[in-house]
């Protein structure tokens, strides 16, 4: 029974893959993922630090969590799913509720988180292991916090006469105006780090 149901999984999820795929490469000239003032956004001096420090950190501990299905693989991917889209993805979803965004860009949206935090880290392990994973429900929860805190992380700006915001929450998005650095942003970035390092703890202990 239950191999019927991860079969039927697989397909639902793989098929809501294809389409956002093929909406992708239909509208990718109004996807601001593909738009160069996002990279632009995300590849800064302290992001791209912050980043290394914690992929290398999440590689690192990931043999010693406890967690047989977490290893250096996928603790590599969904850390780089993680750090290039989840940002794109909060910001869409923020500007679809405002009405500035299309339904297809808050459905791309979507398909792309579960896929960095969820479905990704499924196929590997179905991949490696030639089952489905127990975990696959519970690791929704977990690593979706983790993702979604990460693209909050990364949005933060200090954009100009507005202080420090999330950068989608400029109506010029992605294409914002930038004044600070990462010592401008530091306090209401901690809060965020903190979360990270409480959900990651108990996997250590």
């Amino acid at each position: 029974m239950k191999e019927h149901f991860y079969t039927y999984y697989m397909i639902l999820w793989g098929l809501l893959c294809l389409i956002a795929f093929v909406l992708m490469v239909w509208f990718r000239k109004t996807l601001d993922l593909f738009r160069k003032p996002y990279w632009v956004g995300l590849i800064q001096g302290w992001k791209i630090v912050t980043f290394l420090l914690a992929i290398m950190g999440i590689v690192i501990i990931a043999p010693y969590t406890g967690d047989p299905t977490w290893d250096y693989v996928d603790a590599a991917f969904m850390s780089v799913f993680a750090f290039t889209t989840a940002p794109w993805v909060v910001g869409t979803w923020y500007q679809t509720i405002r009405g500035q965004r299309y339904f297809y860009h808050a459905f791309i949206a979507c398909c792309i988180w579960m896929f960095s935090a969820s479905w990704s880290y499924d196929l590997y392990l179905v991949i490696r292991d030639g089952y489905y994973p127990v975990t696959w429900f519970s690791n929704i929860f977990a690593s979706s916090v983790l993702y979604i805190s990460a693209g909050l992380f990364w949005s933060l700006e200090q954009i100009e006469g507005r202080g420090v915001i999330f950068s989608f929450m400029d109506p010029c998005w992605p294409s914002v105006k930038r004044t600070g650095k990462f010592a401008k942003v530091f306090w209401y970035a901690l809060p965020f780090v903190i979360l990270i390092i409480a959900i990651m703890v108990p996997f250590l202990l």
